[in-house]
């Protein structure tokens, strides 16, 4: 695992030290760099797997091929071993080079065969050729600016910033849709310029041409009539499959842990865990003052704990969240508005100071059905049947459920988006649930300024994905909107760089692109009931988790930040959102965000994941447009 940074064209020498340093949290153990006539490649690391001899640049044995990667290769030895067997050297034990001699053989399709998280640059000094790859599920980032025949890759958009020619200028797309989702889609940055390698992708610089390929993408249902395993035979080879993935992750040359939030994928994760070794696992959770205890899944993680016989650490987020928000958002580098980012700081913060590694339960929920939302796509297929004049009184009956409820479930607010979404055609339906601002709010809340550059569809990947959808159920289009989108674009974001920021790899068993692969392959009704999410899951590992841990509702890993915008962050939010700022900025109606914050406060509206959004735009603008004087659009 490392940050990674180089170019192809002619750049200042000292750049690359200058990209590295910004690079150095991914990194601490050490720095490598290659440099020659028209090319640079640089890395920090931290060190894995090989420890001794693992160093990068690396180069293949005649020094004609070189390569900086990011990541980890799961099936490496596997590789290494067929690789042996076909005549090629290694003088290392580490993953790198199986890519190196990978790439030697099967050219550009070398990416076909890597089981694992990657990201990586390889230079071919003697045809002047760079290919880059991205894993399948995105889950290590690539950043790159191709301008002027000078081509700047890095892991972080920080990195790249270290080039005077790269502009702090908006991408106005990526921004409608971070105001949209909360977050930049796959292939763009919220800088204008500056673009991201989707996952799943390859590409090719050649000749100061840049050549980009999709080599992988979720695969489409089986065919009509095709057989399905019974319901047993389906939990046994759920809980074989995801143990391999996690026997694959346990690879390491220093100590592992696991993100152990208390819900059904961490704790099956933690089960997978404890029957590939009898050693110690070291857990870490978060829990939350006294205050909110719906948000608490301390009790449940200290079963799994117990159960399992892990060395078990737990960390409490205190109200004095305001602290950490500054730093969460500039490891971020682009504005993204997922809140779960803090706690995710927090738990990466306690893990580091034990461990290197660590496991996560991210993806569970996307590949066996676990958002109470999917059960609503079906819920809301049966109450489209029922008469019109009916749901239009559900609705209007529905309007005054605007005050959030103290719970991380907040049923009210759930009702409401179900009843008066219900009219909308699928996706737009379920897309709607997943907007934080939907076309009409953002018509309400854009100045004029604003709306001129908003135009355009802002969900066109969410609605191809959803197209895919097979089994003649709905809830299948649901899934694949977000292993297409959600999950990369925003969870392995998010899981990214807040380990990182401190020196922490995370691996992903439930984004095991196998695993995923089979997953799809079954009908939703095979994964969940008709309400009830997970049911799969929960049968696969029912005689070794605790009762209470089965039978536990979904209860995500959110931070009680509706309570918080009225408490601990209420005066960064005055700040960040008072009016003359807001009309300073020229982006948002100061009357519109005044409404927001006012419904909120008085507890009469749900608007703590809106508020928090625009709380971000205004710290990020402050720390990344600002430089030269304030920003605006006016």
């Amino acid at each position: 695992m490392c940050g990674i940074a180089g170019w192809v064209g002619s750049a200042p020498p000292d750049l690359l030290s200058a990209m590295l340093r910004q690079l150095t949290h991914r990194g601490p153990d050490g720095e490598g760099t290659r440099l020659e006539p028209g090319a640079a490649l640089g890395m920090t690391r931290l060190a894995i797997i090989d420890l001794v001899t693992g160093a990068q640049p690396m180069a293949n044995e005649d020094a004609s091929l070189w390569i900086v990667f990011n990541g980890e290769i799961y099936n490496y030895r596997e590789l290494r071993a067929g690789l042996e067997a076909r005549g090629h050297r290694f003088a290392t034990r580490s993953d790198t080079e199986v890519i190196l001699h990978a790439f030697e053989e099967a050219g550009e399709a070398c990416v076909e065969r890597l089981r694992g998280m990657f990201a990586f640059a390889l230079w071919d000094s003697r045809r002047r050729r760079l290919f880059v790859a991205r894993d399948r599920l995105g889950k290590k980032p690539f950043y790159y600016w191709h301008r002027d025949g000078l081509f700047l890759f890095a892991s972080e958009l920080k990195a790249l910033l270290c080039h005077a020619a790269i502009g702090r200028v908006l991408d106005w797309e990526a921004f409608h849709h971070f105001l949209a989702f909360g977050y930049t889609p796959a292939e763009r940055s919220i800088l204008a310029g500056v673009a991201k390698l989707p996952p799943g992708h390859t590409a090719v610089l050649e000749d100061g041409r840049l050549r980009v390929r999709r080599y992988w993408e979720l695969p489409p249902p089986p065919a009509a009539g095709a057989a399905r395993p019974a319901p047993e035979e389906l939990a046994h080879r759920v809980r074989d499959e995801l143990r391999e993935a996690v026997r694959l992750r346990l690879e390491s040359d220093v100590p592992l842990g696991v993100f152990l939030s208390g819900g059904i994928d961490s704790s099956a994760v933690v089960a997978s865990m404890r029957a590939a070794t009898s050693g110690r696992i070291a857990t870490f959770s978060i829990g939350f003052d006294a205050g909110t205890p719906s948000y608490d899944e301390l009790p449940y993680a200290r079963a799994v704990a117990a159960r399992f016989e892990t060395d078990h650490h737990e960390e409490v987020l205190a109200p004095q969240v305001a602290e950490l928000v500054p730093a969460v958002v500039d490891h971020l580098d682009e504005p993204f508005a997922d809140s779960s980012a803090i706690p995710t700081w927090v738990v990466a913060q306690a893990t580091a100071r034990s461990v290197k590694v660590a496991l996560s339960g991210i993806g569970g929920d996307e590949t066996f059905a676990g958002y109470p939302r999917y059960a609503g796509v079906g819920l809301s297929e049966l109450w489209r049947r029922a008469p019109r004049p009916l749901r239009a009184l559900a609705a209007r009956a529905a309007a005054p459920l605007t005050r959030g409820a103290e719970t991380s479930r907040d049923w009210p607010d759930r009702a409401r988006r179900f009843l008066q979404g219900a009219e909308a055609p699928l996706p737009e339906r379920y897309l709607g649930w997943t907007r934080f601002f939907g076309d009409a709010a953002l018509a309400e809340l854009a100045t004029p300024a604003l709306a001129a550059h908003l135009g355009g569809d802002v969900a066109t990947r969410q609605r191809a994905a959803f197209a895919r959808g097979g089994f003649g159920d709905p809830r299948d289009g649901a899934f694949r909107v977000d292993l297409a989108t959600y999950l990369p674009d925003d969870l392995l974001v998010m899981a990214d760089r807040m380990a990182m920021a401190h020196s922490l790899e995370l691996r992903a068993p439930f984004c095991d692109h196998r695993l995923v692969e089979w997953s799809l392959g079954l009908p939703p009704a095979a994964k969940m009931g008709r309400l009830a999410t997970k049911t799969l899951l929960r049968r696969a590992f029912a005689d070794v988790l605790p009762p209470a841990v089965l039978a536990h509702a979904k209860q995500g890993f959110m931070i009680p930040l509706g309570r918080w915008l009225r408490g601990a962050l209420a005066p960064l939010a005055d700040e960040l959102l008072a009016p003359e700022r807001v009309r300073a900025r020229g982006l948002f109606a100061p009357a519109a965000v005044e409404r927001l914050r006012g419904e909120h406060a008085r507890g009469a509206g749900a608007h703590a994941d809106r508020l928090w959004t625009l709380m971000v735009a205004e710290l990020w603008m402050r720390r990344h447009l600002d430089a030269r004087g304030a920003w605006s659009l006016r």
